[in-house]
């Protein structure tokens, strides 16, 4: 018997949830200056705006993913895309700094999770040897929708005010969640489309078993595991990056680079754009390495030579005399980055196995840490010297870290 290919349908579910997630982030990045004239916001208050959703989703991101273990991700990515749709659509109604803050951090809250979980459900439903692919189609889905989302929002300004562009976005999450909860199982054998082949497959060699836990010593498991403490603190400088790149990237171009209206949206999504790829050929790259010379090389290596790489990068564009090139190789050190995100996320499944929930929301939450910081960070270093290339510095010198933070990490080492 053949195996059926339900799977790659589950997949498609899950990269249509990625493309959603950024969708309503990078929205706001694009709409700020009009939001900030509107709302007579100043750069430091629209820097907190930023974090406000980053605090809040580090804050919910591990006890919603211990909730997708306990309960499973079907229900849990339903309510957690439910929610950040209202909040989305709630943006619009915002009618001063105080209650753009408070609904950019209910949206925070609701978001959290929703990564740790799609790993957990492609832990399910992804056989060992497919890991590294899917999880980079699912962060070029991200990144795709991303970098096409200043284009659009470009487009529609003119004949739509940011209000009415919140609300259309949040209205493209119901439409998901209702569709992902009717088609989607926790466990492959329950779904009508897969057969007894296929789940042969999907289960062969899979560490994650159909059992609700608890989680109870999940925190000692993973503190006791050197391996996870230097993965999570790796992932911090990801996140810093993406996130300045999500917030005031758009502004840094216009203000340090002279970028016009003309090519500002395109520069401002090129680094998402250029990501795709990164995501695409780090996936394929890793699962790979990891076919031929085993999980060290095939997760450590990739990241390691994917920060170093976007280090170098992020260093050149601040020394960069020309607009076009210093804009170019901030896309390619952030490209480079995400080049790294398959290797790290296939290293929570192949280190957490039935723990993978909760070790890639500890990643995660150490990444919006990091996210955080960025905005805010990037705002005052800005406010105080009127000067945007120290926050590039530090961007760099973060990638740099990660690379050798990197070194120490051995995926083949699975926590008890």
């Amino acid at each position: 018997m053949r195996p059926t290919r339900t799977r790659y349908s589950a997949a498609g579910f899950l990269l249509a949830l990625a493309a959603v997630t950024y969708l309503d982030r990078v929205c706001i990045s694009v709409l700020a200056p009009e939001i900030a004239r509107d709302l007579s916001l100043t750069k430091i208050q629209m820097s907190f705006v930023f974090s406000a959703f980053a605090v809040a989703y580090a804050a919910f991101e591990i006890v919603t993913a211990w909730w997708g273990e306990r309960i499973g991700p079907r229900r849990v990515l339903t309510r957690v895309v439910a929610w950040w749709s209202c909040f989305t659509i709630a943006t619009s109604f915002a009618w001063n700094y105080s209650s753009l803050l408070v609904i950019r951090f209910l949206f925070g809250a609701g978001e959290a999770g929703a990564w740790p979980n799609a790993a957990l459900a492609f832990s399910r439903w992804t056989p060992v040897s497919e890991r590294g692919r899917a999880q980079g189609f699912f962060f070029a889905a991200a990144h795709l929708s991303g970098g096409l989302t200043p284009l659009v929002v470009a487009a529609l300004l003119p004949h739509m005010s940011w209000r009415a562009i919140f609300a259309t976005c949040g209205v493209v999450g119901f439409v998901w969640a209702a569709a992902w909860f009717r088609w989607f199982r926790d466990e492959p054998r329950d779904h009508a489309g897969v057969n007894a082949a296929e789940a042969e497959l999907i289960e062969t060699g899979r560490r994650v078993s159909a059992r609700q836990h608890t989680g109870g010593d999940a925190w000692r498991v993973l503190a006791k595991s050197s391996s996870v403490w230097f993965l999570c603190l790796a992932y911090f400088s990801n996140s810093y990056g993406s996130y300045f790149v999500m917030t005031w990237l758009p502004t840094y171009l216009a203000e340090q680079r002279g970028f016009q209206k003309e090519s500002l949206s395109f520069f401002s999504g090129l680094p998402l754009l250029l990501s795709v790829f990164g995501d695409i050929s780090g996936g394929a790259v890793t699962d790979f390495l990891t076919r031929r010379f085993g999980l060290r090389l095939g997760r450590s290596g990739v990241a390691i030579a994917g920060y170093a790489v976007a280090g170098a990068a992020m260093f050149g564009s601040v020394i960069s005399t020309t607009p076009v090139m210093a804009a170019s190789l901030i896309a390619v050190a952030v490209a480079a980055s995400m080049f790294t995100l398959s290797a790290s996320w296939a290293a929570c499944i192949d280190i957490g196995g039935e723990h993978t929930a909760v070790l890639s929301a500890a990643m995660n939450t150490t990444g919006q840490i990091g996210s955080i910081l960025s905005p805010v960070v990037a705002g005052w270093v800005v406010a105080h010297f009127s000067n945007w290339q120290p926050p590039l510095l530090i961007m760099g010198s973060l990638y740099v870290i990660s690379a050798i933070l990197w070194m120490p990490v051995d995926p083949r080492k699975r926590l008890g």
